[in-house]
């Protein structure tokens, strides 16, 4: 069986009782060729992938099932682009799931995305470490914080919402909701199918 790739910069969590590494494994559901798919879904992979490069293997390993794969990418495409949170915002939620799930391939594709938002190496860094590790705005530090919580206990505590509520309107607060849904969600797929 394919062993999985590993990036060079793996992810280092804190070692806080909310984080934990997964630890790597056999790829289980391998990228598709593109004659292994059905021609329309092999079409839309081809067409997602950025110049120059593969389309992301979450989406390809998606288009093994691909009845869902064209709804999947306008869901996605709306949140990641549509949305009312600045990109920086939404990439610091992405990375904090990828840290908090332990996913190398979402961690290395956002943070990729992170920097074209204006975060800076030292700052992408920090996102998998303690909130009060790093100098965060309080809007900023407010956003990790409930990814935290979202993910370790599928909820927001009444402080913490309190702090993100006086930083965001109500579509933004339903966005960041979906932000740390999405990105929980797709660290699982990678990090379940071995990409």
């Amino acid at each position: 069986m394919a062993r999985r790739e590993h990036h060079s910069r793996r992810v280092t969590l804190w070692r806080g009782a909310r984080f934990r590494a997964v630890p790597p494994h056999d790829v289980r559901i391998p990228v598709p060729r593109a004659d292994e798919l059905r021609p329309d879904a092999a079409q839309v992979v081809a067409a997602i992938a950025p110049p120059g490069r593969e389309p992301a293997k979450t989406m390809a390993v998606l288009a093994r099932q691909p009845d869902l794969l064209q709804p999947f990418l306008g869901w996605a495409a709306a949140l990641a682009l549509q949305g009312v949170l600045p990109h920086r915002e939404h990439e610091l939620l992405a990375l904090r799931a990828a840290a908090i799930c332990g996913s190398d391939f979402e961690w290395v594709e956002h943070a990729e995305y992170a920097r074209a938002a204006g975060l800076t190496d030292g700052e992408i860094a920090a996102v998998a470490r303690a909130v009060r590790s790093h100098s965060w705005t309080p809007r900023e530090a407010a956003l990790l914080r409930t990814t935290d919580e979202l993910i370790a206990d599928h909820d927001v505590s009444d402080a913490t919402w309190a702090q993100l509520a006086s930083h965001f309107d109500l579509p933004a607060l339903v966005e960041i909701l979906f932000v740390v849904g999405q990105y929980t969600m797709l660290s699982m797929v990678a990090n379940g199918a071995g990409i």
